[in-house]
């Protein structure tokens, strides 16, 4: 099974100027864009795929969202990938291992048709590629030492109870715990999610706070610990959702329209979404609300 990933490019505070160099390189990023491009790639890529019985995707090896176990590609993406592209007529996976920061100029590239890496969708990324609807959402939640003894469910109680509290250093969950009013002695800055579940164990924080995706995803490995029910921290008052999707290159509007169209089919019947996904972690709190849409997660 694949270590447990690095988070720095889902949820830190310094994403967008790190993704991958979409905000430092965007000369580079354009010319990729125009390097092995097909002129009827868009138009004629969804019927491309289904003649040939592949799409290519990648993947960054990062568990839960897509690794490799074996010679299987497992995870949140590919599990949901496949099931859409089969009902699109396209019965193949065929996996492409890239570093984070290269998924977007590869797929600019044209070294494979989809991201299938549980990306978040963000501004900076829309400017570069297509984004699908959300696949799912990344609600918060806590890791405890197991039997919860200081009953703690959300940062309100969290706060009520003036526990300390154990974020990823230069994380966004930092800023959630500031902004329900934790202390900032109370917040103690941690390297690596493992580091967050060590700490739990050995008392040196009360509650470890990271996504209720990954948490669940490393209390399989840390059984002494157990993980609350997943809540919307919020942020000046705004819900934070932190959605993630496929990726498309730009010209395949038709395939990512194709894509979405399945997509929806599974978003809207919770429970063969639950147990599409259930292996890897995701439940029905990470279902995306059908108001979630990605148009308005590019604007900002």
């Amino acid at each position: 099974m694949a270590d447990f990933p690095n988070l720095s490019r889902r949820g830190f505070l310094n994403r967008s100027a790190a993704v991958g160099g979409l905000l430092v390189v965007p000369g580079l990023l354009t010319a990729c864009s125009k390097t092995g491009a097909d002129s009827a790639d868009g138009e004629g890529a969804l019927e491309k795929l289904r003649k040939q019985g592949f799409v290519r995707v990648a993947y960054a090896d990062e568990a839960p969202y897509g690794y490799m176990e074996g010679k299987a590609l497992k995870g949140e993406a590919p599990a949901l990938h496949r099931e859409i592209f089969k009902a699109l007529g396209v019965d193949e996976l065929r996996p492409t291992l890239s570093e984070w920061d290269g998924l977007i100029p590869g797929l600019q590239a044209a070294k494979y048709d989809v991201v299938s890496a549980g990306m978040a969708i963000t501004p900076e990324r829309c400017a570069n590629a297509l984004f699908s609807e959300p696949e799912f959402i990344s609600p918060t939640a806590l890791m405890v030492k197991k039997g919860n003894p200081k009953k703690i469910t959300d940062l309100a109680s969290a706060k009520a109870a003036g526990i300390t509290v154990g974020v990823m250093a230069g994380a966004v969950e930092g800023s959630y715990a500031e902004g329900a009013g934790i202390a900032k002695d109370k917040i103690k800055s941690l390297q690596k999610p493992q580091d967050g579940a060590d700490a739990v164990k050995g008392g040196r924080v009360d509650a470890f706070l990271l996504t209720g995706i990954s948490l669940r995803w490393l209390a399989k490995t840390n059984p002494e610990t157990e993980v609350t029910e997943a809540f919307l921290p919020e942020l000046d008052g705004v819900k934070q959702y932190s959605p993630g999707g496929a990726v498309f290159r730009k010209g395949n509007e038709e395939l990512r329209d194709a894509f979405n169209r399945e997509l929806k089919k599974i978003v809207s019947d919770r429970s063969r979404y639950v147990e599409l996904l259930r292996d890897y972690g995701f439940g029905a709190t990470e279902l995306p609300p059908t108001t979630l849409k990605t148009a308005d997660l590019c604007k900002g």
